[in-house]
């Protein structure tokens, strides 16, 4: 299967953000979320295990409690259930996203 970024539609989740749905199967799913300065990815969690790779800018990212600034080239581990989210430090911060089991509620 192939996905060519530039013929993914981006979909707003929240002000100032937006994610493109790129390659998926089996039991992985990535994502793209590109967000613009000082946008925020809430606090949430799901049953879902993530990887997140910092493609473009800096976050200040909540994992749990411990708040870590990342930057282009760091990546982060999100176990199952686990409340994390996001706030972009640069105008469009880019975070590459990798679940297991795919995020079905991605995919409506």
């Amino acid at each position: 299967m192939f996905t060519y970024g530039e013929e993914v539609e981006a979909v707003a989740t929240e002000e100032g953000v937006t994610r493109k749905l790129l390659s998926h199967g089996g039991s992985l799913m990535m994502t793209e979320v590109t967000f613009r300065k000082d946008a925020v990815g809430s606090i949430h969690s799901h049953p879902h295990e993530q990887i997140s790779y910092i493609v473009q800018g800096s976050f200040e990212f909540n994992l749990g409690g411990d708040i870590q600034t990342v930057v282009k080239g760091d990546s982060i581990y999100v176990p199952s259930d686990v409340l994390h989210g996001v706030k972009a430090l640069e105008e469009d911060s880019v975070i590459l996203d990798v679940f297991t089991p795919q995020r079905e509620d991605f995919l409506k």
